[in-house]
């Protein structure tokens, strides 16, 4: 007797849900009947209509695609029941799903989330554990009920954070690790007794604002590292640099690395530039230097310390170490 295959209505929009959606079409034992995705928006500053990292994988896989706005039509829960999935998993979907919608799958509704909640509900769990100098975070594998994301758990596995991460570098992990997870809990769906997350524990994380990008130099310089890091790729981490002509530009950080404590007995200022030093510009901060290797100034291309170093504060000396 042949297996019928798990039907599962697959729902994310960026890139971390596409890499999800990629592991769920190479199990075997599962069938994505249809994939819902975000509207297609403007995006950058050309403002070109662009579609998710989920519609683009879904298209080359020749799978139904459906963008609702929300779910406050009744022929979109409707077209959603008709496909009749045993399973709805969902992935930085970006849309609260009514009880109306939950219900509809035979089996369950599941969702993955990077962190171990109930740590970290929200849009942006994984920078938010950066900037908060979290050393461990990991995926959450859960049941979904009408909060955000409040479900009962099903499977969690956790992943240290290196002190050199970014949101890239763990976007990445996490995404991979998301997938493997999902599978196996969804294997061992009958097996598992989903736990409810303990309130006391819970945390939030709010979306970013390019606005939390300012880096305050006032602070110690693992703070700053955490902030560089937590933005990287976006918004991205910057500080206002005054040039000679009294005229000040933003300038975009890219991570880099917590250096040596400050001399004792020298006055400097939060934010100063002190030297170049190996291809890396040496900023105060509150107890250490911050040590930075790639710049860039606003309307211009990306730099080296020593390019910026040179071209900026129009000096060419380097201290090689």
């Amino acid at each position: 007797m042949v297996k019928t295959k798990q039907k599962i209505v697959f729902m994310g929009t960026p890139e971390f849900a596409a890499t999800i959606l990629r592991t769920l079409l190479d199990w075997d034992k599962g069938e994505v009947v249809a994939v819902y995705t975000q509207p297609d928006r403007p995006c950058g500053r050309g403002q070109q209509i662009k579609c998710s990292a989920v519609k683009e994988l879904a298209l080359k896989h020749n799978l139904a695609v459906f963008q609702p706005v929300n779910f406050t039509n009744p022929q979109d829960i409707k077209q959603l029941a008709s496909l009749t999935p045993d399973f709805l998993v969902v992935a930085a979907y970006g849309l609260i799903l009514p009880k109306q919608v939950l219900d509809i799958p035979k089996t369950a509704p599941i969702n993955v989330h990077a962190s171990l909640l109930p740590k970290y509900r929200g849009a942006a769990p994984i920078q938010r554990a950066i900037l908060n100098g979290e050393k461990v975070t990991g995926i959450t594998i859960m049941l979904m009920d009408e909060g955000l994301d409040t479900g009962p758990i099903l499977l969690q596995q956790a992943l240290a954070i290196g002190i050199q991460d970014t949101a890239k570098t763990l976007h990445d992990e996490l995404a991979l690790m998301g997938g493997e997870l999902l599978v196996q809990a969804l294997e061992k769906f009958s097996q598992i007794t989903p736990l409810p997350q303990p309130e006391d524990r819970a945390s939030y994380a709010p979306k970013l604002s390019k606005e939390e990008g300012l880096i305050d130099f006032n602070q110690p310089a693992l703070t700053v590292h955490n902030k560089v890091r937590a933005l990287f790729p976006w918004p991205q981490a910057f500080f206002y640099f005054k040039k000679n002509n009294g005229s000040q530009i933003k300038v975009t950080i890219y991570p880099g690395k917590v250096g040596d404590q400050l001399p004792q007995g020298q006055l400097f200022k939060p934010g100063e530039i002190v030297k170049l030093d190996n291809n890396h510009i040496y900023f105060v901060c509150q107890d250490r230097f911050y040590l930075v290797s790639k710049l860039k100034p606003e309307n211009s291309k990306l730099m080296s310390a020593t390019e910026f170093y040179c071209g900026f504060l129009r000096k060419c000396q380097q201290h090689d170490s």
